[in-house]
This record gives C-alpha cells, structure tokens and sequence, in this order.
C-alpha cells in the first residue's frame, strides 16, 4: 500500500469507470485506467508497470488463474450443447411451463436465490439455463443480466457460500488481533447476526422481485425492455456481446436433439462442483462452517466444468451427433467465445492492482473514519465501503480493506458491545456488494453480462438506476436505524415499502416522459424462433 499518493490513488478507476460508461467500450477503458495508474505509481511512460499487472492478474493469484480455466471450460460447455441442440431442447421443454415474460424474470430470480453456493457458478449455471428462453419471450439481455448479476452477489453473502467463509475468516483474524475472541460472539456468530443488518444485500434481492413480479421498468432498462418486445430484438444492434454462440458457432447440428444434451451436462457440472466442494472440506472434526471455510469452490468449479465438457462430448459421440473431431473442435469454438469476458476478467484484476499499490482504500477510510459518531457508524461504514467497492471493483477486496478498521472503530465507538460489532459488519457488507453490482470493473458484473450475452457495458448502465435506487432505500434505513435503534424486523419491511413506491413512481414518471409503457413485458408472449442474435 502507499496512501502518500493521495487524491491521485482514486484517478485510475474512476477514469477507468468513467470511460467505459461513456464510451461503452469496456477493454479500452480499463486498459487506459491501469496505464494511467502505472504512470502515476512508477512516474514514467508506465508501460513496463501496466503489464507487469496484467501479467500478474493472469498467473500470479492461482485464484485467478483457475477462474479463467473455469470460464473457458464453461464456454467449451456451453459451445458443445449449443452445436448438439441442447438449447433449442430446454427451450422447448421450458416453454410448456414458463411462457411469459413475467415467469421467466420470476424463475429466473427463484433460481438464482437457491443457487447461493458461489456468484461465479450462480451467473453461468442459471445465464446459460434460462438464455434461450428468455430470447425467445423478449426479455432484453439487459435484463436478464441485471436479474443475474443483482441476484448472485447479494445472495452469496448472505447463503451458503465460498463469501460466507471469506467474511468469518476476516472477523476472526481481527478479533485475535484485538484481543476480544473472549468478549465475543464466535466470528461465525457475528456473522450470522450480522445478516439482518446487511440491507443493502437483502433489498436488493427483494428489488428484483419487485421488478420481475410487477413487470415494470424504468431508466435505461425501461427503453431497453421495451426495444426487447416491439422489435426483438434483445441486444441493442450496435452492441458487443460477450458472448453470441450463434454468430461464433453457427447452427446446431439437430433442433429435435432430446432433452437430455442439455440436462446431462449441466447436471454433471452442479453434481460435481457440489460434491467437490464437500469433498475438499469434509474432515471428520470439522463443524459446518470449518468445512466451508476449508474447501475450495474455485477448483470445485474446474471440476465441474470439466465434467460438464466431458459428458457433453460422450453425449456426442453416443448419440452420433458429432464425430470426435467436430467435438474437439467445438470445444476450441468455445474457448474463443469467451476471450471477450477473458479479456475484460484480467484488465478489471489489473485495475484491483492498481487500486491496491496506490491506496486507494487506505486513503478514502482514512477521511471516512475521522469523524464518526455512534450515531454515524452504520452510515459511514455502508457509504464508504460502497464506495471503495465502486472504485475497485472488488468486494472481497474492500472487505479485505474495510475489516481491519471497522472492527476496531466498531469496537471502541461502541463501548465494546458485540451487537454493534454485527451491525457495523452489515453495513460493511452492504457497501461492498453495492460496488460489486454497479461498478463496470466488477468481475461479478463482466460474468453476468458473459452468461446473459449481454454488452458489458449496456448491462452496468441499465442496472445503475436501480443499484442505485436499493442504495437510496438502504441508506435511509441506516440513517431511520442510528436514529431509533429499531430492529431490523421494523426497518426492512419499511425499506421493502419505499422500494415499492419508488419502482412504481419512477416507472410511472419515466413512461410519460418517453411516451412508452411503464409495463413492456406485459405484452409479450411465447415466439416461436429464436432470435438472430442467438
């Protein structure tokens, strides 16, 4: 860390950010915010320093690396069923049940609640389950990231997943440092108490419901939805997929394949990244919560994509759709369908670099922690840790950063009580899963909008009004809460409320103003092709 760079530490990802919202051009940006950041930590032409970092995002975090495996054997996954017709067979098994607009957002929110294993899996194994679908009842690819994308964070950091075990960790290795393990709570009991206080997490799951039950849109993704069903067209015409398996793969070899080239592999990747997962931390002497702490979901996740891959070449071969050699290829096919996302993967890391070497965390909590009350903490601590997570695309990052000295403060500003330990950890959290959802640089965010197939940047823009919206809520809640010390059980319902009105008041405004529905989806029914997009 150098905090001595001062102010300068926040020019690299707020450029980064703020370029690729502009220009929609995602790589370019980032690409010029770690350049940027090389030249002020290295003071010259900073060339050697920008890929000194990429290379390092690339090999040397053995997590990155096995997340980028990860991705390129889903994408091999992907490619595989897609050539066998394994998409056009889920879409027309699905179709019976789910045939509007407003039951695909709904399954799709359901689905991504009970997948809270792991947001990486979370975006893949429910994006790739429900695409097609939700082409071909004119759901815009906007949105089907947002729902992916504002599903999979929240959830993982308040379920059952790699998060969960990440967080504890943090909050044990503070309480051992402090010296209090005595005088609290265990580290995963805190955490469990913590979960009521992380709002900005539960409200935004609850927002998606919101959105998919009631049908209404507004901001960029009411323009969005409604492009989606006048004209079909899911994707904006002049946008950059992350992913487009048609265009890069061409047709299937079948469209009447049977059921199973879709359900074989998919279930071989969940039967196997769970099972992994199991495996790597069952011991014996070991509680629930150790077992987590232990495993290994990022190689579980190999895994399971190898096994998803596998099964889908066996199929192949067994069911003499393709020969070996057409697999193979394939599986090269579908490596490439996903360097896009690679790419964007390892420059949003690279930025995280940068943000790191710089200070960029240290500097902004050391301003945010100077002048906090008890009255203050859960605000503070939700507004700063949203916006360190916003400016490094990391949550595990500003959890990492934010840990260290909420604990403490929490501590000492609370007359040592251990519930307001819980409650500063929850508005921690909160901060830190909103910067994950809104910011362009999140690698949580450049997998949703992989596995929706959706622009990267469309997907970030769209989704901010209403990231932002669940901020709004979140942040008068914590204000209600340092003014009353209510209970949570009163504050949320009351935060669900001003969602509601706030959904149903700026859909209402922004339809007038652009003279279209407030409601897109609710004329949109079951078409009977896919879409040219894919």
């Amino acid at each position: 860390m150098a905090p001595h760079f001062g102010i300068l530490s926040l020019a690299p990802p707020l450029l980064a950010i703020a370029l690729a919202i502009i220009t929609r051009r995602a790589m370019l940006s980032l690409f010029v915010g770690v350049w940027i950041g090389a030249v002020i930590y290295a003071g010259n032409i900073g060339v050697a320093q920008t890929f000194e970092w990429i290379v390092n995002a690339i090999g040397a975090s053995t997590f990155n690396a096995t997340i980028l495996v990860f991705v390129m054997l889903l994408g091999a996954g992907i490619a595989l069923i897609w050539k066998l017709g394994g998409a056009h067979a889920i879409t027309k098994f699905a179709t019976r049940r789910i045939n509007s607009h407003r039951k695909i957002g709904i399954s799709t929110w359901l689905l991504g609640i009970l997948w809270c294993f792991d947001d990486y899996a979370n975006n893949a194994i429910v994006g790739s389950s429900m695409k097609n679908l939700a082409d071909e009842l004119k759901m815009s690819r906007e949105k089907l990231a947002y729902i992916l994308d504002s599903t999979a964070a929240p959830v993982a950091t308040i379920g059952i997943s790699s998060w969960v075990a990440f967080e504890i960790g943090l909050i044990e290795t503070q309480y051992q440092e402090l010296g209090i393990a005595d005088q609290t709570p265990s580290a995963a009991a805190t955490f469990i108490q913590s979960i009521p206080y992380n709002m900005y997490s539960i409200l935004a799951v609850v927002m998606v419901g919101i959105i998919v039950i009631s049908g209404r849109d507004f901001g960029e993704m009411l323009t969005a939805e409604n492009r989606a069903v006048k004209t079909g067209n899911v994707i904006r015409e002049d946008a950059n997929a992350l992913q487009n398996i048609k265009e890069e793969l061409g047709e299937p070899v079948t469209e009447d394949a049977p059921l199973r080239v879709f359900a074989l592999p998919v279930f071989a990747l969940v039967a196997t990244v769970i099972g992994g997962a199991v495996m790597m931390g069952y011991a014996p002497d070991r509680t629930f919560i150790e077992m987590v702490n232990n495993t290994a979901v990022a190689t579980a996740l190999v895994w399971g994509s190898f096994a998803m891959v596998s099964t889908a070449i066996l199929l192949a071969l067994s069911e003499g759709l393709m020969s070996i050699s057409e697999s193979m290829e394939t599986v090269l096919d579908g490596f490439g369908t996903m360097l896009p996302a690679i790419s964007i993967l390892v420059l949003a890391w690279s930025i995280g670099s940068v943000a790191s070497a710089l200070g960029t965390g240290a500097y902004v909590t050391q301003y945010a922690t100077g002048v906090v009350s008890p009255l203050m903490v859960p605000v503070v601590v939700f507004f700063t840790s949203a916006f360190i997570a916003f400016a490094i695309g990391t949550s595990w990052g500003t959890m990492s950063i934010m840990t260290p000295i909420v604990i403490p403060l929490a501590w000492s500003i609370g007359s040592n009580d251990p519930h307001f330990l819980a409650v500063a950890v929850g508005a921690m959290f909160s901060g830190a899963v909103f910067g994950d959802n809104c910011s362009p640089i999140s690698d949580t965010t450049v997998l949703a909008s992989t596995f929706a197939g959706s622009d990267h940047i469309d997907h970030v823009r769209t989704q901010m009004y209403y990231a932002f919206t669940v901020l709004i809520a979140t942040g008068v809640i914590y204000v209600l809460y340092g003014i009353t010390n209510l209970s949570p059980l009163i504050l949320l319902p009351l935060g669900v409320v001003t969602l509601v009105v706030l959904v149903y008041g700026f859909s209402e405004l922004d339809a007038r103003r652009k003279d279209i529905s407030a409601k897109p989806g609710a004329s949109s029914g079951l078409r009977t092709g896919l879409t040219s997009d894919d």
